[in-house]
């Protein structure tokens, strides 16, 4: 089993800014508070290829993750895969930004979650727990972009 969650969230700063913002993975604690701790691989801008690896905490259990940037079109599109075998994955995630004028960008985000193992009976559980949480998580980016981004 399989599914998507999604979050749209309009954020009050130019899209060039707001996706650079989202495309550093290394930003995600900042509204995230599940990752514990991320990396980028190998340093420098993200690109297609990246490898953002990172720690997070889900149901007070540690578990390691590992995303590859698959899609980079900036200002736009960011999309990404998860390569490392857990038992409930982001098979596919990104991010689609849309300029609302000059200062407001509307951003959507999704990931399609995947059982593998035990994790095909805890998807449905994460799915729900994910699509509860989605407009949440869409404010938190929000609070967090327009906090870590200067407004001109």
């Amino acid at each position: 089993m399989s599914g998507q969650f999604e979050a749209v969230v309009e954020v009050d700063r130019p899209v060039e800014e707001v996706f650079a913002y989202l495309a550093d993975g290394r930003n995600d604690p900042q509204f995230s508070p599940r990752v514990l701790r991320i990396d980028r691989t190998p340093d420098g801008p993200t690109a297609v290829g990246t490898v953002f690896r990172s720690t997070v905490k889900d149901a007070g259990m540690k578990s390691s993750r590992e995303f590859r940037i698959t899609e980079f079109e900036a200002p736009v599109k960011l999309r990404w895969a998860e390569v490392s075998k857990n038992s409930v994955t982001a098979s596919e995630g990104g991010y689609d930004l849309e300029a609302l004028g000059e200062e407001r960008t509307r951003v959507r985000i999704f990931n399609v979650l995947e059982g593998h193992g035990l994790g095909k009976l805890l998807v449905g559980v994460a799915l729900g727990a994910a699509r509860k949480d989605a407009p949440a998580f869409g404010a938190r980016i929000k609070a967090a972009a327009e906090s870590a981004i200067a407004q001109k």
